[in-house]
């Protein structure tokens, strides 16, 4: 099979992809059941579909909506070429397909309505964070990539948001996480998802510069041990590496902690350096860290190593004088968001998922959030025709007719949301291991989901 290697970019070995090969970045059962459709003839008709969580990870007390931008830039980019098709039917998998499903692929893009929360928008189990409204096969194939980005930023800007909350506003958190995450583009979205989560900067350089955004990092050990090897000191290479990064934070943990720190604090004591921050990456974080603020009273404190939210909380319970942290393999990988895409209503019938600890609720959704002061009080997940004056409905129209009806928000607008948002929740569900559930589930919803079970 040589098609395949010879589509519009080549997809060869290196397994990377444009907004070109969008269309097949999808799982196969979208594309097979795409073509069933076809042939049964009701690929046309209206569909709608939610993706949201049946429960937040454990000890979550919300989740903080992200990825929405990724989502609408694929849903515009979103079509097939002839090459794509052409290395489709290679396969042979399609052999039985009707001629009309290739003439689908063909037809061109996305044409649906998007309904969603913005992104930095604290959500709770059960609520939908996007909707999709679009001719059936449109709908069930955009399926896999609205879940790979809503699902993976959602994960990492709540993460962010609760180390956030816990570190207070004046610590600096800084996100590490490109070696860890699951591939090259998931470190971007993983950058972008940890700065509007609260994040002050990301060491991932490419993320930074295409968000308008300025890089930050200090050293590794490797360059204070070649350097010593080399020119004979661990004071000549922070010497050496503050020639060139004058200022820059320097890692003093690659031998011994506090004799590292006694060397500069007689560097800075002599005017051969200035030093503004340290950073610690092993050892007793607690310990360490206030030893090394009798050395060096002036100077900021920095974390590393294996540091989430839970460390956070546990560094600052135990008095540890540190002034930041990097955060980088907690932060980009630990449990998943398990968000779910199901269908809702079809042709205008509302229908439901009745598996047994996997039911979903029918019908087009909205959710209904009340305050109390500027304050977050309750959410009510009902129906789309239902009205409740005195609440705020969180589902906003972003796209119609495949075409979008605003310009994408800035990083700095996001960050300013989920801040607010996460301000507005009460303790209990800001709480590490929160089991508050905040959603209640209206009456009308409660009857139709009573009347779709028995129809």
């Amino acid at each position: 099979m040589t098609t395949l290697f010879n589509l519009d970019r080549s997809l060869g070995e290196q397994l990377s992809f444009s907004s070109a090969d969008y269309s097949l970045l999808t799982d196969l059962y979208q594309l097979t059941m795409g073509a069933c459709y076809a042939g049964e003839g009701v690929e046309q008709k209206q569909a709608s579909f939610e993706l949201f969580t049946r429960k937040l990870p454990e000890g979550f007390g919300y989740l903080i909506a992200m990825g929405l931008e990724q989502a609408l830039e694929y849903l515009e980019q979103f079509s097939f070429s002839s090459g794509q098709i052409e290395a489709l039917q290679e396969t042979g998998i399609f052999a039985s397909a009707p001629p009309q499903f290739w003439s689908l692929l063909e037809s061109g893009g996305f044409t649906g309505d998007v309904w969603a929360v913005p992104e930095g928008t604290t959500v709770f189990a059960l609520e939908p964070l996007l909707r999709i409204e679009a001719p059936l096969w449109q709908a069930q194939l955009v399926e896999t990539y609205l879940l790979n980005t809503l699902n993976y930023q959602t994960l990492i800007a709540t993460r962010a948001a609760r180390s956030r909350n816990v570190a207070g506003e004046n610590t600096t958190l800084l996100e590490f996480g490109t070696r860890r995450a699951f591939s090259p583009q998931a470190s971007l979205w993983a950058a972008r998802a940890a700065l509007a989560g609260g994040f002050d900067a990301t060491s991932n350089v490419l993320a930074a510069l295409q968000l308008g955004e300025k890089p930050s990092g200090t050293m590794a050990h490797a360059l204070v041990m070649a350097l010593c090897a080399l020119e004979g000191s661990e004071e000549q290479a922070f010497t050496a590496f503050h020639q060139y990064f004058p200022g820059a934070p320097l890692l003093i943990d690659t031998y011994d902690t506090i004799a590292a720190a006694g060397k500069l604090a007689n560097m800075v004591k002599a005017g051969e350096i200035n030093l503004t921050g340290v950073r610690l990456d092993s050892g007793d974080l607690v310990t360490l860290s206030q030893q090394v603020r009798e050395i060096l009273p002036d100077v900021s404190i920095f974390a590393s190593g294996d540091i989430d939210e839970w460390e956070i909380a546990r560094l600052k319970e135990n008095k540890a004088e540190i002034d930041g942290y990097g955060m980088g393999t907690r932060l980009v990988t630990g449990n998943p968001v398990n968000g779910v895409y199901k269908l809702v209503e079809i042709d205008g019938i509302p229908v439901m998922k009745q598996s047994s600890g996997k039911a979903s609720y029918p019908g087009k959704k909205q959710i209904f959030r009340e305050f109390a002061e500027d304050k977050f009080k309750s959410d009510t997940l009902g129906l789309v025709t239902e009205s409740y004056p005195e609440k705020q409905p969180l589902l906003k129209l972003f796209m119609k007719d495949g075409k979008r009806l605003e310009s994408p928000c800035t990083l700095k607008t996001i960050k300013q949301q989920t801040a607010a948002s996460v301000a507005s929740l009460p303790a209990d569900i800001l709480n590490l291991n929160s089991t508050t559930s905040s959603v209640e589930i209206s009456t009308s919803l409660q009857q139709l989901t009573k009347q779709t079970k028995n129809s």
